[in-house]
């Protein structure tokens, strides 16, 4: 069994990682090529040699029948986000120990979620599409693409935090005496709420649910009609433009 690590103080850094069990990327493509698009979201070991990154464009297009065009554009994206992860590793973070709000607010498909919980840094065991998996059979959700969004979309938050770590770090180096003093300030509030919050619901579970806030942040399903879909579709279309 994996140690439960804890997370680094202000005085003791630890190096770039996203605080989960295996430490993955997510990857996001939106792709458009001559007015065709593709879409998707995954994850991928920064370990795996690039070789595969080819390799994986290549059966996509060819299992999804695309235009030959979007190997190369396919390709290129995962690896300009594979490099930008590991321009992070090695580097120090300092994020004290702390739980973050993470928010759910997607659609998949007819599915609507709406979530918000907290979610506790020094737990390296945790595992979002464990989490993502509990959640759909407790909410009744059968689409079996949901699971997989909501455990994407808690990925890319935490790995967006893991990054702000990292600046924080380098910010902290920049101006040693002004910034260790505010950091260290803040790693002890947020210590202490996380002290309290363990106290009242221990802390095994990476997921913490405040009990005054059940009714504020009740998780929201809702299944949308097709004409629902079709307008949410427009909406995120002209959105993106």
């Amino acid at each position: 069994m994996k140690s439960h690590s804890p997370w680094s103080t202000a005085r003791n850094p630890v190096k770039f990682r996203i605080p989960t069990a295996d430490n993955l990327v997510p990857i996001r493509l939106d792709i458009e090529i001559e007015g065709q698009k593709f879409r998707d979201a995954f994850i991928w070991n920064p370990s795996d040699p690039d070789s595969e990154v080819v390799v994986f464009a290549k059966r996509t297009v060819k299992d999804l029948k695309l235009p030959p065009a979007f190997v190369t554009q396919i390709a290129q994206s995962i690896q300009t986000q594979l490099t930008e992860f590991r321009s992070y590793e090695g580097q120090d973070m300092y994020t004290g120990e702390k739980v973050v709000p993470i928010k759910l607010d997607l659609r998949v498909n007819s599915t609507l979620i709406k979530d918000h919980f907290l979610w506790d840094l020094n737990n390296f065991e945790s595992n979002p599409e464990e989490f993502a998996k509990t959640f759909c059979k407790d909410m009744g959700i059968e689409d079996p693409e949901v699971g997989p969004a909501i455990a994407i979309a808690i990925r890319e938050q935490l790995y967006e935090i893991a990054v702000q770590n990292v600046t924080s770090a380098r910010e902290s180096r920049i101006n040693k005496k002004g910034r260790r003093g505010l950091e260290h300030s803040q790693t002890s509030k947020n210590s202490g709420n996380a002290a309290d919050l363990f106290k009242l619901f221990g802390s095994k579970s990476s997921v913490v649910r405040k009990r005054k806030e059940w009714d504020v942040y009740e998780p929201m399903i809702d299944l949308l009609s097709n004409e629902e879909v079709d307008a949410l579709k427009a909406k995120e279309e002209r959105n993106a433009r």
